[in-house]
């Protein structure tokens, strides 16, 4: 039996740990697996406690993390060192190479033990130090990395450290049990917003901060929503929820602005959606790494309108239309297109579920780092 630790700070909410939890389930016959998280962490809009997943499959050791309030500098603490001393075959980093964090683990892992590191960082970056000097630490020590999409490997594939290290593309995945259409909820939904259950609501889903293009999509469907064709719902946080406010208050009870939504809750307000948009405006520093939001919401029979920035292309694929990031006119002209023809809205969506379940299932996914892990023990 293979020993494999995954130590990640995503893994303290359970729909991140959910790979560790499908490992365990798929490899129960040649993996033991361990997953180390977080007892507590800051996330963007709150501190998390670990969350529990029902039937854990993996073993889990929560510990404490130090200086997560800047996460490029945070690292594990409590008895991690002890941990990861251990004899274990694979080490499986879910920590950035350039942060604090991954290059600890590098160098308390023993010589013995292969380790893989993760990246989503789709931008080639000159890192101030310390970071670069973290990345050449954690890089000089792994024995593999995952690339989050195409474009992450597209971006680090000829970077020292990376161009002769084993590297394989593995998205993330989605909870096909909890993330599904859902007549019922998309009733509860709509009932409660006041909206009827046969119109047309076009969604958004995420972060309300400029650099995810919520402005782009008011500016869309101001005109569809004058003509009384759609409803727009948009749930999230963040600090432009104040102009998402004024934009509802322009369109009374046609606009909706759904604070404080726990991702437990998410597959019901995706449910009750017929569009959803994701109209990422990449900037110098960032863009769009994968979009989780686009796979739950194909999952869920949602058909997509996204922009063309960053990994988005390759995760709609067919399952939606894609839109220049700048491109406002066209972003009118999808959301039209999606709203007056039922039939390709449909397909769309039908097109998205089989997407969901072909490419990220969370046991595919699983079995996909497995068999990675495998490779990179064989040599």
């Amino acid at each position: 039996m293979k020993r494999l630790l995954t130590i990640g700070h995503s893994y303290v909410v359970a729909a991140n740990r959910q790979l560790a939890h499908h490992m365990a389930l798929q490899g129960r016959d040649e993996w033991d697996v361990t997953a180390v998280a977080p007892r507590r962490f800051r996330g963007d809009l709150r501190h998390i406690d670990i969350e529990p997943i029902a039937g854990e499959a993996c073993a889990l050791r929560a510990v404490p993390v130090r200086l997560d309030r800047v996460p490029h500098l945070m690292w594990y603490g409590g008895d991690v060192r002890d941990i990861l001393a251990r004899k274990w075959d694979v080490v499986h980093c879910w920590e950035e190479p350039y942060t604090r964090s991954a290059a600890r683990i590098a160098r308390v892992v023993p010589a013995a033990t292969k380790l893989i590191v993760a990246s989503f960082q789709n931008i080639s970056k000159q890192y101030p130090w310390p970071l670069r000097a973290y990345e050449r630490e954690t890089m000089s020590r792994a024995n593999g990395w995952i690339a989050f999409g195409e474009t992450v490997r597209d971006t680090l594939k000829e970077r020292a450290g990376y161009a002769d290290t084993p590297c394989r593309v593995i998205p993330p995945g989605v909870d096909l049990a909890r993330f599904h259409p859902d007549p019922k909820m998309r009733r509860a939904i709509r009932e409660r917003l006041g909206w009827p259950p046969d119109g047309v609501v076009v969604g958004y889903l995420g972060r309300f901060v400029d650099e995810k293009g919520i402005e782009t999509l008011a500016a869309a469907a101001d005109g569809p929503l004058r003509d009384g064709r759609c409803r727009v719902l948009f749930v999230g946080g963040g600090d432009r929820e104040g102009r998402l406010r004024e934009f509802a208050a322009r369109h009374p009870g046609r606009v909706q602005v759904q604070t404080g939504v726990p991702h437990d809750e998410v597959p019901a307000w995706l449910a009750a959606m017929d569009v959803l948009c994701a109209p990422t405006r990449s900037t110098s520093h960032w863009r769009e790494q994968f979009g989780r939001m686009l796979i739950e919401a194909m999952a869920c029979g949602v058909a997509l309108v996204a922009s063309d920035s960053g990994e988005m292309p390759f995760v709609v694929a067919d399952a939606g239309a894609i839109v220049g990031e700048d491109d406002t006119e066209g972003w009118a002209r999808a959301i039209r297109g999606m709203i007056e023809d039922e039939p390709a809205r449909l397909a769309y969506a039908d097109r998205g579920i089989a997407r969901a379940h072909e490419h990220y299932g969370w046991p595919l996914v699983a079995r996909q780092h497995l068999a990675f892990f495998d490779e990179v023990v064989r040599g």
